[in-house]
């Protein structure tokens, strides 16, 4: 089944998505850009109170592509305790060599997920470059939140080779970019292993205003309904149980 990942700014936001049924509580701060990070001391906090409740990712904020800023602000969120830190590929810089110096935190055990940009240059690095590096994820998100939805600036055909290259390197997938309800149904028979939400959970639609509990009720209903509908599964392509249960173990559910 395709996980819900549900992106929170605070204390408050991080209850309200655990009791309303996210998978994934993802740390950040959509007032300082599209993965804003959020203070460690608040981080902290939160990874405390929730005490294992959910798996806990952070962004580690809209960084440039070089390896010192990038590596300190990643050993940050990892001291603060959460699960899985968020890296975003920006364009500019150099993506390549900030990937191979993360290697040093890799192979520490430190989990990272690469973000990759779908209206900038996906391309910037290929999934099979990030395994190599250690990466446990990598996921396809978009950068410029006013040109609409991930299903918006990306063809179908686009998306499903997206998902299929990172899912042969065997790193976690994921899917968001200013996702709605009516992204669920187009999305799930990809089979990511989660979709992130943000503005679709708050309130007027806005990502930067307060999180809604019905609304992340209303997203957590649809992945379930997506989940049980034979024709989630891929055309041709039959439900995979084993690598479900392999991706639930990585992120620490169930």
């Amino acid at each position: 089944m395709t996980q819900f990942l549900a992106s929170v700014r605070d204390l408050g936001e991080a209850q309200v998505a655990v009791a309303c049924g996210a998978d994934i509580i993802d740390l950040k701060a959509p007032d300082r850009g599209s993965l804003g990070a959020l203070p460690t001391e608040q981080i902290k906090q939160i990874v405390t109170a929730l005490r294992g409740a959910k798996p806990i990712s952070a962004t580690v904020g809209d960084l440039p592509m070089e390896p010192a800023p990038v590596r300190a602000a990643v050993a940050a969120a990892v001291a603060a305790g959460v699960d899985f830190v968020k890296v975003g590929l920006f364009p500019g810089g150099n993506g390549p060599q900030t990937v191979r110096e993360l290697q040093h935190l890799t192979r520490r055990g430190v989990r990272l997920i690469a973000v990759l940009f779908a209206d900038q240059d996906p391309s910037i690095i290929a999934p099979a470059d990030l395994w190599r590096a250690g990466f446990v994820g990598c996921m396809l998100d978009t950068l410029d939140k006013k040109r609409g939805s991930l299903t918006a600036v990306s063809p179908p055909s686009f998306l499903q080779n997206f998902v299929g290259s990172v899912r042969d390197t065997g790193m976690l997938c994921g899917l968001a970019g200013s996702l709605a309800l009516d992204d669920i149904p187009v999305l799930s028979p990809l089979e990511p292993d989660y979709l992130g939400f943000r503005g679709a959970l708050c309130r007027r639609h806005c990502r930067t205003d307060q999180l809604d509990g019905e609304r992340v009720q209303r997203i957590a209903a649809a992945l379930r309904t997506a989940a049980s509908c034979p024709s989630s599964a891929p055309t041709g392509e039959p439900a995979t149980p084993g690598r479900e249960l392999s991706s639930r173990k990585l992120w620490g559910i169930g």
